[in-house]
């Protein structure tokens, strides 16, 4: 039995709404995206969707098999397009091969919104990849994706 996320935000969520965001590789357990060259493009596309509106990012990190962010969207677009156009890209650009879907979670509050940020910033504490997380160098907040 195969169960189907359905990514589909209801029409009385505010626009101004923030999901956590999971999307892991194909392969798991391999440095896939934590690279410079890789991360680069990651944040790349990122900017570039940010630029043109359909996402505003609050928070992002490369872990090494799998991404996590605290995304908006933007009023004309939906989430699910946006995010399979953005691993397409990465797909034929940096030759990710992702995992076929992907995981949201709508943030609620405030409170909620600062219990993800940091679990999402101490993901590569927990996996020993540094003993700090301003030392990891694939973490990005929103303000430092600006053209």
């Amino acid at each position: 039995m195969t169960f189907k996320l359905n990514h589909n935000v209801p029409f009385w969520i505010q626009d101004d709404a923030v999901f956590f965001i999971t999307i892991c590789c194909q392969k798991r357990h391999v440095n896939t995206l934590a690279t410079p060259e890789i991360a680069s493009k990651i944040k790349e596309g990122l900017m570039y969707r940010q630029h043109i509106q359909q996402l505003w990012i609050i928070y992002a990190l490369v872990m090494p098999d799998h991404f996590h962010a605290i995304l908006g969207f933007g009023r004309n677009y939906e989430m699910k397009q946006v995010i399979m156009s953005w691993k397409r890209y990465l797909t034929k650009y940096a030759g990710i091969n992702w995992q076929k879907d992907f995981f949201d979670h709508r943030i609620r509050s405030d409170e909620s919104l600062s219990e993800k940020i940091e679990y999402i910033r101490r993901n590569p504490v927990r996996q020993n990849l540094v003993i700090r997380p301003e030392d990891w160098q694939y973490a990005w907040s929103g303000d430092d994706l600006q053209f």
